[in-house]
């Protein structure tokens, strides 16, 4: 077995009481002291979560608007400095390669953060896509270590620590700026669907960071959070994570990323023959969010059946309890011509009828 990474964040996290895990390859506090108590506290307050296995590339030159319009499949064109955009990125058969967010830096200057669990499968696709444009693709990975500040009270306690005019930056925008005197790319993004910060800094800068932004935000009801409160947030949210509602074998079409894709773009993207083709003769199969009434958390490829038939109708992608709601939740790939079938799953020989919703399942402050 390989060893684990590390973020420069991994003593902090240890001294702090966290559950550490691996998680794509990586040692990363899944919880502190409740996962249900730290999803509560982002949506009532703020939680602070480390992030700092996530990856960065830039990508430069006089072609790199060309380039990354040709790679994704939403609008390059629509950004100007300072504006971020998420997008999916494809194959040529349509299936994702990865999810992503784009920022603009200047004309020629762009900033990507990619998945963990994708970095060096996402590198060596770029690459190999940028062949012929007048572009470099730098890798910056280790340059960046990256926090996330997400709650509704994540804009005073941010604030209290920045010159930076916060109220003035909307929502999938940045600025870069100084948070207690250190070097940060304040970022109003994030994954939870609330209102929040991502801070992308130096590695070394890391702990000095979490811990003035943990001592700011204690009287704001600021606490620590892992990456089990983030995934049940998200879920919460309806925001699919990469290897469960998106996949090489799922296309954003599929996945009901239809927004993202822009198949009126001059001279198409990677993908783009083969999501036209599925967009007009429909997709097979469809990714659903699901809500249970019942506590029992649904956990990811348990079959979904149609009701008193015994057909199956597909599979459930994720599943958690949602600790605002107080009741399961999920997605699933169901057959298409299935959707308007009564669904249900079997938990340990009960059946448990699915309610289709369409997310996010909880009222949001962003997102």
């Amino acid at each position: 077995m390989s060893e684990l990474l590390h973020t420069p964040l991994r003593d902090f996290h240890a001294s702090h009481g966290a559950r550490l895990v691996d998680f794509a390859g990586w040692e990363m506090p899944v919880q502190y002291r409740s996962i249900l108590e730290e999803h509560k506290v982002v949506r009532r307050a703020a939680g602070l979560f480390d992030v700092s296995h996530m990856g960065e590339v830039d990508v430069r030159g006089p072609q790199a608007l060309a380039f990354l319009n040709r790679l994704v499949t939403n609008d390059v064109a629509k950004l100007h400095p300072g504006r971020v955009l998420y997008s999916p990125m494809c194959r040529e058969d349509g299936g994702t390669v990865d999810d992503l967010l784009v920022y603009q830096v200047a004309p020629e200057d762009y900033f990507l953060c990619i998945n963990a669990g994708n970095i060096a499968a996402d590198l060596a696709w770029i690459r190999e896509q940028a062949k012929g444009f007048d572009v470099s693709i730098t890798d910056r990975c280790a340059d960046y270590a990256l926090l996330a500040l997400q709650g509704p009270r994540s804009e005073e306690i941010l604030q209290s620590l920045t010159g930076a005019k916060l109220g003035a930056l909307g929502y999938y925008h940045f600025i870069d700026g100084t948070v207690t005197g250190m070097q940060c790319r304040i970022s109003r993004t994030g994954y939870t669907g609330e209102d929040g910060f991502e801070l992308y800094h130096a590695p070394a800068d890391a702990v000095a960071l979490a811990g003035a932004l943990l001592a700011a935000g204690i009287p704001h009801g600021l606490e620590l959070a892992g990456l089990g409160a983030r995934d049940s947030l998200r879920l919460e949210a309806g925001y699919p994570l990469y290897g469960h509602e998106l996949s090489t074998e799922l296309s954003p079409l599929t996945a009901g990323l239809g927004w993202t894709v822009k198949l009126d773009k001059a001279g198409g993207f990677v993908g783009s023959d083969a999501l036209q083709r599925e967009k007009a003769g429909g997709s097979s199969r469809r990714v659903v969010y699901f809500r249970t009434g019942d506590r029992r958390i649904v956990r990811a490829d348990t079959a979904v059946f149609v009701a008193g038939a015994g057909t199956t109708a597909g599979r459930v992608l994720s599943g958690t309890l949602s600790p605002i709601l107080g009741e399961a939740i999920g997605s699933a790939l169901v057959d298409a011509q299935l959707l308007t079938a009564p669904l249900e799953v079997d938990i340990r020989g009960t059946r448990i009828p699915l309610k289709l919703v369409k997310p996010p399942f909880v009222t949001l402050r962003q997102g």
